[in-house]
């Protein structure tokens, strides 16, 4: 088994100027993008396995790189959202080898024809799907999303240039080094997954200028991060997504339902960006809106409610009176603004002002109310009875994902392997010619 693949620091390489180093290693990328986008089905997934079983076998020298992070992490104070995003386990560790043997077992995107006819002519033409070719992205302190992403670029054909952040330094830095490896041995090029980490922040700069090397750069983290690429990058952007989630109890909603929905939403897992931030309660739902209200306050959740809600929660409650601001806020934490509405419309109406556009969810037995709140929403997911924590690759069956996109353009919501393309078209004919 080959070992330690990716040894050299980038500077070592490739330079001390980011930028000059970011753009030969694009140039790598290219290259390997190209064998790797004629590369069979069979190849990439045993690739995708061989990272798989290293990530498991060498789990002790991730957690190891892991723990470095962390201890330095809870040294400079970074919140409990972002280092709950960087720890890793051998639980999650087996979570991510599981993610990337699911992808091996999707089928490939590369080569998948879209639509296609024989014209009048006699011309044949068929759209069919092909890599991207090379990506960039932009993260931070999520160690799992180096494993995901580099899965996810292999199956689809694209080369990757990541920038993980330096929270999560020596984590990516073992993984990298491990997918490398697996590459090695599967006999496909390991400069389909770099890292300009070794540049820091510079080498992230780069990667937004690097137009007409990157194909496409995709930021995943907190608003600044993501808005700091949208506005910076030359490199054409797919934005993905800051999670100002809602769940709306409408008037129909059942007790159990909607206090379990609830809780689930907004504590399964905090840190992340398909969590529930704010609960609007139907004014005529009183019991059921006490019940919900209970459940979250059992479940430690810090409750940011207006006065109408104020009215419904528990004695002893842990609140705090909500202001503006708290409808507008991501919390990644165990906190929740809670509002009371008069009806659908004024859910509606507060959803629009405040939404990021991510995931919205209506708890009802009104079919009339489920059919409008699907229609009139316009975000990348809307959830009927169910959490909105299914916002996710792997829950709804696209395997691992790149992100979650909150645009319009390209990809929208959860982007897998076939978001991950792009198409061409090819048309045969036999001399034709156009009169």
């Amino acid at each position: 088994m080959a070992e330690n693949t990716s040894v050299l620091t980038a500077q070592e390489t490739f330079g001390d100027d980011p930028v000059a180093g970011v753009g030969l290693m694009a140039d790598d990328a290219r290259v390997a993008a190209r064998t790797l986008a004629r590369a069979p089905r069979a190849w990439k997934d045993r690739a995708l396995n061989l990272m798989a079983d290293r990530i498991e076998a060498r789990a002790d020298t991730v957690l190891e790189a892991n723990s470095r992070d962390l201890e330095r992490g809870r040294e400079s104070g970074i919140s409990t959202a972002l280092l709950d995003r960087l720890k890793l386990d051998r639980t999650r560790i087996t979570g991510l080898a599981d993610a990337l043997r699911e992808l091996a077992a999707l089928p490939d995107p590369v080569g998948s024809v879209v639509r296609g006819q024989t014209l009048a002519n006699g011309l044949r033409m068929r759209q069919v799907r092909v890599p991207m070719g090379v990506v960039g992205v932009i993260y931070e302190a999520r160690p799992n999303v180096t494993v995901d992403i580099a899965g996810i670029a292999v199956k689809s054909g694209n080369a990757v240039l990541l920038r993980g952040g330096s929270a999560a330094f020596d984590s990516n830095r073992a993984l990298v080094g491990i997918l490398r490896d697996a590459l090695a041995d599967a006999k496909l090029p390991v400069d389909c997954v770099q890292t300009v980490d070794d540049y820091g922040r510079d080498g992230a700069n780069a990667l937004m200028g690097a137009r007409g090397k990157v194909d496409v750069l995709i930021p995943r983290g907190g608003r600044g991060l993501i808005q700091s690429v949208v506005t910076n990058a030359t490199v054409p952007v797919i934005e993905t997504g800051e999670g100002n989630v809602h769940v709306f109890i409408d008037e129909s909603a059942p007790a159990q339902m909607a206090a379990k929905l609830t809780v689930n939403s907004k504590t399964h897992r905090t840190s992340t960006c398909n969590s529930a931030e704010t609960l609007l309660l139907h004014s005529g739902a009183r019991e059921t809106s006490r019940e919900v209200l209970a459940a979250l306050d059992k479940a430690g959740v810090t409750l940011h409610v207006d006065d109408r809600a104020a009215a419904l929660l528990p004695p002893g409650s842990d609140h705090l009176q909500a202001t503006d601001e708290d409808w507008a806020t991501e919390y990644l934490d165990m906190d929740m603004a809670v509002k009371v509405v008069d009806g659908i419309d004024e859910a509606i109406e507060h959803i629009r002002t405040y939404s990021t556009g991510h995931t919205e969810a209506i708890v009802t037995n009104d079919l009339a109310n489920a059919e409008r709140f699907t229609a009139e929403i316009d975000s990348a997911a809307v959830m009927v009875n169910a959490s909105t924590r299914f916002t996710d690759g792997g829950q709804l069956g696209l395997g691992a994902e790149i992100g979650i996109s909150t645009q319009k353009m390209h990809a929208r919501g959860p982007m897998g392997l076939e978001e991950l393309t792009t198409t061409k078209w090819v048309v045969q004919g036999d001399g034709h010619v156009r009169p």
